[in-house]
């Protein structure tokens, strides 16, 4: 009975502190958030509408910028009604949905760029084998267990918000999530906390060992190969460098979001704008990135 009335009045609306993020105002936000829409749309049409795209680096390059519009539109359209209307309460299942589909972003990009450095891995490695190994339905597979992977991971995870009575009303973040929704808890919540880390924990070191062994593979194949051609180098380097670039970029804007909670003495502000910035710039770099390495991409795109 107690959890059911907390939950309908955490119905009413879970406050958010003011965001105080003096390099984003109420403009700044909707230009982010236009320029993730049109860069990450542009990329995703192109390929869409392209057939000489419908090979398996750019199905998964489409699946990416997907992910960053997730990421991006799960956060960035409720700052903007915070700023222009002032409203700082957000409803109970809105907030788990937000939460959601903020971790299921953070996981999801890291997995897909796992299956991305794996396609790389057989293109260097294996090329004569590539269209065998890599066909149209192990790719679609591929990336249909990205998501899936990512999915059930937060699914476990959120499955621990059922009948946890919640006594707080408060969440002083720029947006919910997991941690933030069950600091409010009545009771102590140890075998999420535990879960949260070891999946934290499991997933980067994963994912982190498949682009290790597929780049120091690559790496080998390129070497050797470049000894009799040294345009195979350059382009290995030019095909991959865009991928490890963006992992680089996620890796470096997750351990800085890590860190910042993990020393009190971190500015709360400094800690909202490192935590904004996770869904603005990964999503506005990711296409120009692809959009300028990508020949292929850039020719279709000023076509």
């Amino acid at each position: 009975v107690y959890y059911l009335s907390c939950r309908y009045d955490l119905s009413s609306g879970l406050g958010f502190s003011s965001l105080f993020l003096t390099p984003c105002g109420r403009f700044d936000v909707l230009v982010f958030y236009v320029a993730v829409l049109l860069g990450n749309g542009l990329v995703v049409s192109i390929i869409v509408l392209d057939k000489s795209l419908h090979r398996p680096m750019f199905v998964m390059v489409c699946n990416l910028v997907l992910c960053d519009l997730l990421g991006a539109t799960a956060v960035l359209p409720r700052v903007m009604v915070h700023f222009l209307t002032g409203q700082k309460r957000i409803a109970y299942y809105p907030a788990i949905a937000q939460a959601f589909s903020v971790h299921t972003y953070g996981v999801a990009a890291q997995t897909i760029l796992g299956v991305m450095a794996y396609d790389r891995y057989i293109a260097v490695c294996e090329p004569l084998r590539y269209h065998a190994i890599m066909t149209s339905a192990r790719l679609h597979c591929c990336c249909a267990l990205a998501w899936l992977v990512a999915l059930l991971l937060i699914a476990v995870l959120f499955a621990f918000h059922v009948n946890v009575p919640l006594c707080g009303r408060t969440i002083r973040h720029v947006y919910c999530s997991n941690r933030s929704i069950l600091s409010l808890a009545c009771t102590p919540t140890t075998a999420s906390n535990i879960y949260g880390l070891s999946m934290t924990w499991t997933v980067s070191t994963g994912i982190f060992l498949i682009i290790a062994f597929s780049y120091i593979r690559i790496l080998q194949a390129s070497l050797k190969q470049g000894q009799t051609d040294s345009n195979v180098r350059s382009k290995v380097f030019q095909t991959c460098g865009s991928h490890l670039v963006i992992y680089l970029l996620y890796e470096i804007a997750s351990v800085i979001i890590i860190l910042s909670y993990r020393f009190p003495s971190v500015s709360p502000n400094l800690k909202k704008f490192f935590s904004i910035m996770f869904f603005i710039v990964p999503p506005i770099i990711n296409p120009i990135i692809y959009g300028l390495v990508s020949k292929e991409l850039r020719s279709s795109i000023i076509k």
